[in-house]
């Protein structure tokens, strides 16, 4: 389990302001400059790419991207294979595995005997949850690096859009729009405002409701010179770390991986639980019926005026399905936003197609015409660092799966 309070600040950022991980991940001797050594050029390299060229133009011929990448190591070959390997998970046997040494792709990796001169796999995800039950990963010493820190200036804007639509009822009169009926009502449910709750729950200054975010990362806010920071400041989340001019931190912060740590994280008495947990052995299943029960009970109990509204934009089976679907009925939680579903896809005919005080959508909150090139900049930024046999960013660890 695991639960972090450390967001990335501007002096991680790497290109376009994104904040990436540096880290030497697993115990991978490949990214050590002592066993690695310098290879500016990257002779006898060979990068594959597996991607969508008309999503990712930055992969196509003749781009800056290759221009530059060409410049920097003009010994790397550079394979591009134009293919969404998130819709079409066929394996390309076609192409030059054995000479590869290098692989950019989202869901589709080789054998291990595919592919046995691979070095470096820079996925697509924020997650390493596509690989880290592949043979590759788990029978080999590929350096493995994830895109964490590419996805949260949109993954922000998801997370507080979707809140503020349902605390507003936006799709009830959106319902009502495709309908054509001009209906001023006030929806059975409600409608909550931020003002209502930092000013009246427990008495709490303005600007400081107590939002909490599980295992956040990089997703919880985006720091300037994205205006994600400034845009969430507003609405009383706020980050540790970086003053306190106004007063405004909450009461406290949590930490931990323990599962009395991660009850007492849920015990705070939280207005808003966003889940944005790695998927792990250890986070399967995280956010289960006794936890939602604790969170709602405990909010309870500290004179709440509404009960917690549940966001998950990790994986859908960190969160148990039947339990929040139970909690959305009985009341638990006021609402919930999921980007993630467990099934995923969410089969037509579920359950939770048909509750009122949901938002789902198709796993799409990472989306943004800008995600192409955040990721072509953590490959060339790697490319960099492998290079000059330095330590990879955003490297997974085999012992943790992530």
């Amino acid at each position: 389990m695991y639960i972090r309070d450390a967001l990335a600040s501007s002096s991680d950022a790497g290109p376009s302001g994104t904040g990436y991980r540096e880290t030497a991940g697993a115990a991978n001797a490949s990214t050590e400059s002592s066993s690695r050594g310098r290879n500016p050029r990257l002779d006898g390299h060979q990068l594959l790419v597996l991607t969508d060229l008309a999503r990712n133009p930055e992969f196509q011929p003749g781009s800056p991207w290759r221009r530059r990448v060409a410049e920097a190591h003009p010994g790397l070959r550079l394979v591009v294979h134009d293919q969404d390997t998130w819709r079409d998970r066929t394996f390309p046997a076609d192409l030059d595995w054995a000479g590869s040494t290098m692989l950019l792709s989202g869901a589709v990796f080789p054998e291990p005997a595919q592919a046995p001169r691979l070095e470096y796999i820079q996925l697509q995800s924020a997650g390493a949850d596509p690989i880290n039950q592949k043979p590759i990963f788990k029978e080999t010493d590929v350096a493995v690096c994830t895109t964490n820190g590419v996805h949260g200036p949109q993954i922000a804007e998801w997370v507080i859009g979707t809140f503020l639509a349902l605390n507003h009822q936006i799709p009830h009169f959106l319902d009502l729009q495709k309908e054509g009926k001009w209906k001023q009502e006030w929806p059975n449910s409600g409608m909550e405002d931020g003002v209502k709750q930092r000013v009246l729950r427990q008495h709490r200054p303005a600007g400081s409701p107590r939002r909490q975010v599980a295992g956040h990362g990089r997703r919880g806010l985006h720091e300037p010179p994205a205006p994600h920071a400034r845009l969430a400041a507003r609405h009383g989340l706020h980050r540790a770390g970086h003053g306190d001019a106004d007063g405004a931190f909450p009461s406290a912060w949590y930490s931990g991986t323990t599962d009395a740590e991660v009850d007492a994280f849920l015990s705070a008495g939280l207005d808003w639980l966003v889940v944005a947990v790695p998927l792990t052995a250890s986070t399967r299943g995280l956010v289960s019926e006794a936890r939602l029960r604790l969170l709602a009970d405990r909010a309870r109990a500290r004179g709440a005026r509404v009960q917690p509204f549940v966001t998950n934009i990790a994986r859908g089976t960190v969160v148990d399905t039947d339990a929040l679907i139970k909690a959305l009925d009985e009341g638990w939680v006021r609402g919930a936003a999921l980007d993630v579903t467990d099934p995923e896809p969410l089969p037509e005919g579920h359950p939770l197609w048909a509750r009122r005080n949901l938002i789902i959508t198709p796993h799409v909150s990472a989306m943004s015409n800008s995600l192409g090139h955040r990721i072509a900049d953590v490959l060339e930024l790697n490319l960099g660092r492998f290079a000059e046999g330095e330590k990879l960013v955003n490297q997974v660890s085999r012992k943790e799966g992530y």
